[in-house]
């Protein structure tokens, strides 16, 4: 059993000063907003109030993921990472609906805001977001890592907005357009974190990963030399960037030393085209029935008898 994992010291140090930094940001937005009467910045707390939660989420998969594989977790703990990044999204399209909902009752009874405090608090909140994203986006590819960045990077546009608006609040007194500023985040949030579900969904049900093609994968295998047949092929995820597959594969009634060969060559052109390094692959030399997986193998005499016989009814 060999599970590969990947660095998260640095990752970790990464997310705990993003931690320290999000929470106080938090404070600062939540007080400002208040005395700014500005629901745009209220709403930059809420947000951020996720960011910190799934940055703490985020900091437990990255320790969780390090653990080694046990007798209990054959595979480790790498789907900690893709919980963490399913568990963030539904919390953001949660949030998105709440400021959705609060921008709209304040169209209703419109507030006029500070712009000043709105742009000073923002201003501070785009520099935060975007250095944390910017490093987090040099951490990692893992979609654990990338969902937090999301946050992070929707935070840094959604505070740019913050300014914008505040200075046209502050040319032109017209308050509706802090309300407006909360839907378009919301709708940002929205759009990223629906994307962040559908492909944390796809792994959680061993779904065929992203930019895999089955039939692709079960030709390159069949080039193989010796190799006559691929079926029963399986390929998921085990985390975001690691995959695995299972498969049974029917070559000729050769010795094993032959067979080892042949076993190679498919190990070696799935790692190189496909970055696939975790394989079961089960040779036969017998024609296969297929009958909810491949489940017993058939000389050839029977196998021309079942089909008769199944032609015949």
């Amino acid at each position: 059993m060999h599970v590969h994992a990947s660095p998260t010291g640095k990752t970790a140090r990464i997310l705990q000063l993003s931690l320290v930094a999000t929470f106080a940001y938090v404070v600062l937005t939540f007080v400002f907003g208040l005395r700014a009467h500005s629901l745009a910045l209220l709403s930059e707390a809420g947000h951020n109030v996720s960011d910190f939660l799934a940055l703490g989420l985020s900091f437990f998969a990255v320790y969780m993921h390090s653990r080694p594989a046990n007798d209990q977790k054959t595979f480790g703990y790498q789907r900690t990472g893709v919980l963490a990044a399913f568990v963030n999204a539904l919390t953001l399209i949660v949030l998105s609906v709440w400021l959705a909902i609060a921008a709209v009752h304040r169209f209703a009874a419109p507030v006029l805001p500070q712009p000043r405090v709105m742009m000073l608090v923002a201003a501070a909140g785009l520099v935060m977001n975007g250095l944390i994203a910017f490093a987090l986006s040099r951490a990692g590819k893992d979609v654990n890592i990338r969902s937090v960045c999301l946050h992070m990077l929707g935070d840094a546009l959604s505070t740019a907005a913050v300014i914008v608006g505040g200075i046209g609040i502050y040319y032109t007194g017209l308050n509706w357009i802090d309300p407006l500023l909360s839907l378009l985040i919301a709708a940002m949030i929205l759009y990223s974190s629906v994307g962040i579900v559908r492909e944390t969904l796809n792994i959680l049900l061993e779904g065929t990963p992203q930019g895999l093609s089955l039939p692709e994968i079960r030709l390159v295998m069949q080039s193989v030399g010796g190799v006559e047949d691929v079926h029963d092929l399986h390929v998921w995820s085990l985390g975001s960037s690691s995959h695995a597959l299972a498969s049974h594969v029917t070559i000729a009634d050769i010795p094993p030393s032959e067979s080892t060969r042949i076993l190679e060559e498919i190990r070696l052109v799935l790692g190189q085209r496909f970055r696939i390094h975790h394989t079961t692959i089960q040779f036969e030399h017998a024609k296969c029935e297929v009958a909810h997986g491949c489940v017993m193998a058939i000389d050839e005499h029977e196998a021309h008898h079942h089909h008769g016989h199944a032609h015949s009814r």
